[in-house]
């Protein structure tokens, strides 16, 4: 039945080979981009110079602000300050202040569609952030310098960000913008543009949404035309992981997910430089992708309609799989094991095998791992793992490096104190029949399929990760009486979805072994996806029963719905005292 059940997933395979786009990128404009590198470099090594250490709510913020305040000015614009404040991991509490530059007259003529220049200008502090992100900011304003002589379609609004090099939390604010709602035709974010690196696109957002493939298709065309390179982008595993676990530390991210179209320029990785690696700025990197980014927004603003809206699929260049096409891929996959785990309940009912012990095996392991999740709850409540703004948190500060391993330690002895009261029903105390070992298999099959139901209804691309344990332990029977090395095969092939987020993370990002607790951090200050953390207890507890049977050690608890470990406890206990 399973095999068979394979035959269906040729269906959207084929749907996702005959839904492929290949959009078209938009006319180059006709006349050559007039940026002048020059001026930029020499107006990032001033603001550099002048502002060092730009960290949110300092003296040099604030100044960088007015700084750069006055640069718009002097073009024609209408320059206005957003303050606002934001908890940062590692901060606190802490002001800031975006700086919005808008044309001072708008036409009848115009559109009422708008197109955003965006740039950070803080950093972390560790030094002066030539490259990231001085030369996004001299880039803006030479941009607007640019732009603002010119007769354009749309109004295009030029924003100075604070916070970005804290995880976006200037643009966040901006994006909440109610004047900006439903207006935001395209985003183009500036970050980092004079490092040594090839010159690339990011484009991965804070919800499981893309860019308009047209304006991906254009931006890349762009950087070919003026950097006569071809733009990097994420590979198309790293675009399905964003997908299914939404994430970037650039600010095109809080705009896609409020569904505004929005693309990174940037000389950097997926992660962005490293202060500590600065180097002096690549001026010629500067301009080309300064032009590229006024070729792109000229582009965009001659030919606006097909550039709008967001959507979700993989880019390969060139072309797109369409998001639709993967999850459809995604849900028939799950058919073969939800086929199979219907027909082993139908075949166990049939021959009168319980499922109460099985299903009260579960229970116990169920809340073991919801008193684990509670506690990490209250760990984050009361300030002992970082809270703050859901936003990422700078992989190159103290909360993304250091772990609190006191902390994690009393996490650690109190679930282990948890497991241990419930241990006690759990352990093999005589021969376990292999009905009973069938039983615990599919109630553990049956929760894996509810979690994946679960994900298939609030994010398909989310299936990802239950996929490898769902098709693998469904054979867990199969192999319990094989060699050793099989069942540890098998068992940790079960793993590879979250095993493999936490490589992505570990070489993508360049974190290594703090990959981790980096990914940990997301969940507590509630950037990362709640239901994948909800949904993760249940899929845990049905990982440790479908290891325990594969290992010699599951049992099924032989207590009645009244019964209990805690109240065996509590009953021995009184019987104790009244004796």
């Amino acid at each position: 039945m399973y095999r068979a059940a394979w035959t269906l997933v040729a269906l959207p395979l084929l749907v996702a080979a005959f839904t492929v786009g290949r959009p078209a990128p938009l006319p180059q404009p006709p006349l050559p981009p007039s940026f002048d590198g020059e001026t930029a470099t020499a107006l990032a090594n001033d603001f550099a110079r002048l502002y060092p250490y730009r960290s949110p709510g300092s003296q040099d913020a604030t100044g960088a602000a007015r700084w750069v305040a006055e640069q718009l000015a002097q073009y024609n614009l209408n320059v206005e300050l957003q303050h606002v404040s934001a908890d940062i991991p590692g901060l606190g509490e802490v002001p800031l202040t975006n700086v919005i530059a808008r044309p001072l007259r708008v036409g009848p003529e115009r559109s009422p569609e708008v197109i955003l220049v965006l740039a950070h200008r803080d950093n972390l502090d560790v030094s002066a952030g030539v490259d990231d992100n001085a030369s996004g900011t001299a880039a803006l304003i030479e941009l607007a310098r640019n732009l603002s002589a010119v007769t354009v379609s749309h109004t295009i609004v030029f924003v100075s960000t604070d916070g970005g090099a804290y995880g976006g939390h200037g643009a966040a604010a901006v994006a909440q913008l109610p004047e900006l709602t439903g207006r935001v035709l395209a985003v183009v974010n500036l970050d980092a543009l004079a490092g040594s690196g090839r010159p690339r696109l990011e484009f991965a957002g804070d919800r499981s949404r893309s860019p308009a493939g047209v304006l991906l298709a254009t931006a890349e065309a762009s950087i070919l035309e003026q950097a006569q390179v071809e733009a990097g982008f994420p590979s198309s595993t790293e675009q399905l992981l964003d997908l299914a676990f939404p994430f970037s530390l650039y600010e095109q991210a809080p705009f896609l997910g409020r569904r505004s179209s929005a693309v990174t320029l940037t000389s950097a990785g997926s992660r962005p430089p490293s202060p500590e690696d600065e180097a002096a700025l690549d001026a010629d990197a500067l301009e080309a992708l300064g032009r590229a980014a006024q070729a792109l927004i000229t582009s965009v603003d001659t030919a606006a309609e097909v550039a709008r809206g967001t959507d979700s699929f993989v880019y390969l260049g060139g072309r797109y799989v369409r998001g639709f096409a993967i999850q459809f891929v995604f849900l028939v996959a799950l058919i073969p094991v939800l086929l199979t785990t219907i027909d082993l309940f139908a075949r166990l009912r049939r021959r009168g095998i319980r499922l109460g012990p099985a299903l009260r095996s579960y229970r116990s392991r169920l809340l073991v791992w919801c008193w684990a999740g509670g506690l990490a709850a209250l760990f984050t409540a009361v300030g002992l793992f970082p809270n703050g703004a859901p936003r990422p948190i700078a992989p190159d500060t103290d909360p993304a490096q250091h772990w609190p391993f006191a902390a994690i330690a009393g996490l650690a002895a109190l679930s282990a104190a948890g497991w241990f009261v419930a241990r006690v029903r759990l352990i093999p105390r005589a021969p376990v029949e292999r009905s009973d070992e069938l039983a615990g298999h599919l109630v553990a099959m049956l929760a894996l399929c509810l979690v994946a139901l679960t994900l298939a209804v609030t994010n398909a691309f989310s299936l990802v990760f239950v996929l490898p344990s769902l098709h693998a332990w469904l054979w867990a029977p199969h192999v319990r009486g094989g060699a050793l090395v099989s069942r540890v095969a098998l068992y940790a092939a079960g793993f590879a979805g979250p095993v493999g987020l936490l490589i992505s993370f570990a070489i993508r990002f360049d974190l290594g072994l703090d990959a981790p607790w980096y990914v940990a951090t997301l969940f507590t200050v509630g950037y990362a996806p709640l239901v994948l953390f909800l949904t993760f207890l249940p899929w845990a507890a049905a990982a440790g029963q479908i290891g325990a049977m594969l290992f010699g050690r599951y049992a099924p608890h032989p207590e009645g719905p009244l019964s209990g470990p805690v109240r065996d406890r509590v009953r021995r206990a009184l019987y104790a005292s009244g004796r």
